[in-house]
């Protein structure tokens, strides 16, 4: 590791790690929002929950660097555009959590949800206040699985000149020089594990009757 040389290029580096987050980020809060109404639907109806699924596996299966090609020719916009990386990364992250939120509602218990009735409460009254407060947990963690794989695919728009991690990358292969290339790794690690404790809490919080864990 040349200590020098991550000295001299601190700017850059907090500049590209910066891109980074955004790019990994964004996606995953549109990719939530998109996929809770889709994932309630596919809950709702039999008929639908294979279609969507299925759906869903066929788009996740796509190459992230074919997709980042491609929408520019559907979006209208420059290759070297941000926002084919957040539409790319949106779709993926839609892909993954739709199964996710249906799996999530189902896991509620039955007398759980007629309990709710029995209460008076109404059709999106019981969705927003019972179901998906007890189906957290199952989506938190395939928020984090999101997370996780976001902060990763980001790296591959590096081949096409997006600023952000990546770009550590191709700068070290392109000079035979580690250095870079071990920060880049280094930095997406901390950043996944990050975004990952920042779910685990957001959990946490939304679930405050969760029996905690304490250490004998």
């Amino acid at each position: 590791m040349n200590f020098e040389w991550l000295g001299r290029q601190f700017d850059n580096i907090v500049f590209l790690l910066g891109w980074h987050v955004l790019l990994a980020v964004t996606p995953l809060i549109l990719g939530l929002l998109i996929a809770l109404p889709l994932g309630w639907w596919a809950h709702r109806s039999r008929r639908i929950y294979p279609l969507l699924v299925g759906v869903a596996g066929l788009l996740y299966t796509v190459p992230s660097l074919a997709l980042f090609v491609l929408l520019p020719l559907v979006l209208g916009t420059k290759i070297l555009d941000p926002l084919n990386i957040v539409a790319a990364l949106t779709i993926y992250t839609v892909a993954l959590l739709v199964r996710v939120v249906a799996d999530a509602l189902d896991s509620v218990p039955e007398d759980t949800v007629q309990a709710a009735k029995a209460m008076g409460y109404r059709g999106y009254q019981s969705l927003l206040k019972v179901e998906l407060p007890v189906g957290v947990p199952v989506i938190c963690a395939g928020l984090r699985v999101a997370a996780v794989s976001n902060v990763s695919l980001v790296s591959v728009a590096a081949l096409l000149g997006i600023p952000q991690l990546g770009s550590l990358f191709t700068q070290g292969f392109q000079l035979r020089f580690f250095t870079p290339i071990i920060a880049g790794i280094v930095l997406c690690v901390v950043l996944a594990m990050i975004l990952d404790g920042l779910i685990i809490l957001i959990n946490r919080w939304l679930t405050p009757w969760t029996p905690k864990v304490v250490a004998s």
